[in-house]
């Protein structure tokens, strides 16, 4: 279960290209987010040439001018966390996947007033940058180049209050999986209740799109996310963190 949802955490927030380098995935999307510019050691777990496919995973992220970031699971080569301490990574953004079990068990939302888009429209990119002021318009490109891209049943929400944006969000299929991302309230509007009526109205779509059970991620220095995700029925399934090393 812990790589398949892996797997579609991946496949929903594509990167701008991947290489495969003997069984890991090398992700590229001009540096915006960890999750689509980092290595992830998911399928070789072979330790025999540990360093050497850590030096090649250096020279192409210098090649591409990014810093070189790894994804590290417990479903990567054992060694790997240490080896990347040994050169001088540093560990960021302890996270973890939580689970929701049976999409059956959860309560429908109280309050409906939602848009659903299929694509990222340029009015949800707007909320999108609106509700995350420290997104730069390159960065707003970025994603929209992304998620355009994307062969996966997606819907891209905006939750209103009245005729005002005040959250946002996606929840993608696959499997009868949905993944949620980019869960955002507006900072002046928190604590009434948004976020989790809008993840309702995200469960409500995927409910009736044939989705089961859900996933998301989320920080694990985040308790206000936790106790509304577990508030939910979502449970922490495993953790994982980032090793990065600055260009030189």
């Amino acid at each position: 279960m812990h790589q398949r949802i892996e797997e579609y955490s991946l496949n929903a927030w594509p990167a701008l290209q991947t290489l495969v380098h003997d069984g890991w995935l090398l992700r590229f999307a001009d540096g915006y987010t960890k999750r689509s510019n980092s290595v992830n050691a998911i399928y070789n777990r072979d330790e025999e040439h540990l360093d050497r496919k850590i030096s090649k995973c250096e020279e192409l992220y210098a090649r591409a001018g990014l810093p070189t970031v790894f994804k590290v699971t417990s479903f990567g080569p054992p060694s790997l966390d240490q080896a990347l301490e040994a050169r001088g990574y540093t560990a960021v953004d302890p996270s973890c996947n939580m689970l929701l079990d049976d999409l059956d068990a959860s309560a429908k939302p109280l309050l409906t007033n939602i848009e659903i888009y299929e694509s990222p429209a340029p009015e949800w990119l707007g909320t999108l940058s609106k509700l995350n002021p420290k997104m730069s318009e390159d960065q707003l490109a970025v994603t929209s180049k992304m998620l355009s891209g994307t062969l996966l049943q997606t819907g891209f929400f905006t939750f209103y209050e009245g005729a005002v944006p005040v959250a946002c969000g996606l929840g993608v299929i696959e499997d009868q999986m949905v993944g949620l991302f980019d869960i955002l309230t507006s900072e002046q509007q928190r604590n009434r209740g948004y976020g989790e009526q809008l993840i309702r109205n995200i469960l409500k779509w995927a409910k009736e799109n044939g989705a089961t059970q859900s996933y998301l991620q989320v920080l694990q220095h985040n308790p206000p996310a936790h106790r509304l995700y577990e508030k939910l029925g979502y449970r922490q399934i495993y953790s994982y963190w980032y090793r990065t090393k600055s260009l030189l």
